[in-house]
């Protein structure tokens, strides 16, 4: 915990721990223990707030495996966030089609305890400009409905919705949502 920020305590000011937070975030790429790191911030909350059972979990495991196994700097982002050596948040950019159907925007993701603090923001900046770096022509990425600071959040940033479907996964029926960003 950041030193004299404990928000549960009586007295402590939030806005000045929200920037001591944000001040002593690192934004850094793969380091041993990212894989797990994400994965499991993936399956916790995604548990908890919607439901989503085991089949989540092990899709995001094997996903983001093979991603970090087969990733290229030329062409891939990833993006780990800590705070006071706790993990807090990731973003990744998949750019295997970048110049065909567009570079994949995944595995975004802060920690509750450092949402609404801007890192999800500082995340999806460097991720976008990683992509305008590289000329890639748009990206894209997969949602669904319900996640309505993360859309506020992909809007912000000249995302648009595309396409929506209704989808039994993950053990709920969910309404995927599809966004895209074209340069």
């Amino acid at each position: 915990m950041i030193e004299n920020c404990d928000l549960n305590k009586t007295g402590t000011n939030a806005f000045e721990c929200m920037g001591k937070i944000m001040s002593d975030i690192k934004i850094q790429g793969y380091y041993p223990g990212v894989v797990g790191k994400i994965t499991a911030l993936h399956a916790v909350y995604y548990h908890e707030h919607w439901g989503f059972d085991v089949s989540f979990e092990t899709q995001v495991g094997r996903e983001f495996s093979i991603f970090v196994s087969e990733f290229d700097t030329d062409r891939d982002g990833l993006w780990a966030a800590t705070a006071d050596g706790k993990f807090a948040g990731a973003v990744a950019i998949d750019g295997k089609q970048a110049m065909t159907q567009g570079a994949r925007l995944r595995w975004f993701i802060v920690d509750p305890e450092f949402q609404g603090a801007g890192l999800g923001n500082r995340l999806m900046a460097r991720a976008v400009q990683f992509c305008k770096d590289q000329k890639y022509p748009k990206i894209f990425l997969w949602t669904f409905k319900g996640l309505d600071p993360a859309r506020r959040l992909y809007e912000r940033h000249d995302f648009r919705l595309c396409e929506t479907h209704e989808v039994d996964q993950w053990g709920q029926t969910i309404t995927e949502q599809k966004f895209e960003l074209i340069f």
